[in-house]
């Protein structure tokens, strides 16, 4: 049974952690998360940090469509959140890039892995394996969406109907789902996850 995130009405203190914040102390929900009418959410830029769902998922499919309502900026769903190492206050994790004109890049954080070889240059801060298909970002103003599959350690990411990304061997292999706030505003609506068997 698939399980929505942010929905009208949702629990929103009992789906997700405070935000953990990079240049500020942790923030209330409540102060980052705002309800949209019609359904969905704007989440502030500020402080720059994330928030997790309090939820483990290994096996599973995510959707997201996400927005920036102004001038487009830097942001990313972070999978597989685990209790690894750190880098700041960024978690070991495999980030999927929202960052405008990088959508669909995936990024291993804190030493996280895979299999696949990276994009960047050895040593390269961030670490990056570049999206592999044409540009299929909207433009600023439009809903973009997102899907992701992760499957035993195999990770398929999938911009507006665009296949974008996969790896495999992915290190974490499970944990909770995070959403970056890094200093643009922008907004999300449907979304939701299923696990898979």
């Amino acid at each position: 049974m698939p399980v929505t995130l942010f929905g009208a009405g949702g629990d929103l203190a009992g789906q997700f952690a405070t935000l953990e914040a990079v240049t500020a102390p942790a923030a209330s929900l409540q102060d980052i998360v705002t309800p949209l009418p019609g359904g969905g959410v704007a989440l502030a830029g500020k402080p720059s940090g994330f928030i997790a769902t309090r939820a483990v998922y290994g096996n599973f499919r995510l959707h997201a469509e996400w927005r920036w309502p102004g001038k487009p900026g830097n942001g990313g769903v972070l999978l597989h959140i685990d209790s690894g190492p750190r880098d700041g206050v960024w978690p070991h994790s495999q980030q999927v890039q929202t960052k405008h004109g990088s959508v669909g890049d995936l990024l291993p954080m804190a030493k996280a892995g895979f299999a696949e070889p990276l994009t960047s240059a050895p040593g390269a801060y961030p670490a990056i394996k570049a999206h592999t298909g044409a540009d299929s970002e909207r433009p600023a103003g439009e809903w973009n969406s997102m899907d992701v599959v992760s499957r035993d350690g195999s990770i398929e990411v999938t911009i507006n109907g665009v296949a974008q990304n996969r790896v495999s061997a992915s290190d974490p292999r499970a944990g909770r789902i995070g959403f970056q706030l890094e200093g643009t505003p922008y907004e999300l609506r449907n979304v939701t996850i299923a696990p898979l068997d």
